[in-house]
């Protein structure tokens, strides 16, 4: 006798986690709320029967419970709010319902699921995080510093306004003593930020070392250690993606094109319309850090190794807009390094159009 397959939907908050359990044929089974703890999450799959299928939106809960659930049932899935919205928003709105309609969305195989589940590279995560955030807020304190000066008209291009070495020329620019103080405090922010990047730039390089996967995707120009490191840590595996397509739109890479009407009735038998779907743009919903990753190693190929330089020209003398065949190029880079990832390979210039095909 086959075990019964029970349905759950957790809505989750700080506080507490509202619970909808339905079987196979949509009936409701089991209704709870209960506290967002690991004991008591554990504790209600304990108490029920069967094979158990969990459900939750990503949240910044979702990687820790994800962790906590996966021992006690046969599958858990982290799914997307952002492709939910419209099932879920329709109609009356509350914890419960929610929590069924998730239930019911799991249960109707009707989810798109967030990727979790490769423990191995999570230090690796956690460091490249850290590093990227730094990142960020370098960039941030950098973009304050020129918008002092340029708001008052003091031109600032470049790199030099940074420099500790010139820091008292530019701050004697500074005539008002309120606006020099709160520069040369930017600048000890900016000191304090650049030496921790560093030391989150060491462990993240340092950790990478780690993987198998960092020799190879440094063979492939364009990628050195640093973005190898970001590679493996964003997309913990390359298996998770079935082809390159898939890996296209996670990197916001894909074409978004739209069409319709797509078929015309002529001599009473139906055909496709000649007219072409229309182009717009790249796919929103993707992962910047990892789109940011692809473009700065297609920048990078395209100005300085002859690999790729013939490469981007071909596409320039076709009649490519530049902006264009760089992104031609980003796509072709993100091919290779799926598919030398995928087999455990090492680049070879010889067999680039094979790799990526």
């Amino acid at each position: 006798m086959s075990k019964q397959v029970q349905y759950i939907g957790m809505d989750v908050h700080k506080a507490m986690t509202v619970i909808a359990v339905l079987d196979s044929a949509g009936k409701t089974r089991a209704e709870a709320t209960i506290e967002t703890k690991t004991a008591t999450m554990v504790q209600f799959l304990r108490g029920l029967e069967g094979v158990l299928h969990v459900t939750l939106e990503e949240s910044p809960y979702s990687a820790w419970l994800y962790d906590v659930l996966s021992p006690h049932a046969a599958q858990v899935v982290v799914c997307d709010p952002r492709k939910n919205a419209a099932y879920i928003k329709s109609g009356n709105k509350s914890d419960q319902i929610d929590a069924h309609k998730l239930a019911d969305l799991l249960r109707t195989n009707m989810l798109s699921a967030v990727y979790h589940g490769n423990r191995s590279v999570q230090a690796l995560k956690e460091l490249a995080r850290g590093y990227l955030c730094l990142v960020e807020d370098a960039t941030r304190v950098m973009n304050r510093l020129k918008a002092i000066y340029r708001g008052r008209g003091i031109a600032c291009g470049g790199t030099r306004v940074y420099s500790r070495n010139h820091r008292g020329e530019w701050l004697e620019q500074l005539r008002e003593a309120g606006v020099r103080r709160r520069a040369e405090l930017l600048y000890q922010q900016l000191d304090l930020l650049l030496a921790l990047r560093r030391q989150a730039k060491d462990a993240l390089l340092a950790e990478s070392r780690k993987h198998a996967a960092q020799k190879l995707l440094c063979t492939i120009p364009g990628i050195g250690p640093l973005r190898a490191a970001l590679l493996i840590a964003l997309l913990q595996t390359p298996h998770r993606f079935r082809s390159k397509r898939q890996l296209w739109a996670y990197a916001g890479l894909a074409v978004v094109t739209q069409a319709s009407a797509e078929y015309d009735l002529a001599g009473g038998r139906i055909q496709r319309s000649k007219k072409r779907a229309l182009v717009r743009g790249l796919n929103r919903n993707h992962n910047p850090k990892l789109k940011e990753v692809f473009k700065g190693a297609a920048a990078t190929v395209s100005a300085r190794s002859a690999v790729w330089q013939e490469f981007y020209s071909q596409r320039l003398a076709q009649g490519m807009k530049p902006e264009l065949a760089l992104l031609t190029v980003a796509r072709k880079m993100a091919t290779i390094v799926l598919e030398l990832w995928k087999k455990g390979e090492r680049f070879d210039a010889q067999h680039l159009n094979a790799q990526a095909a």
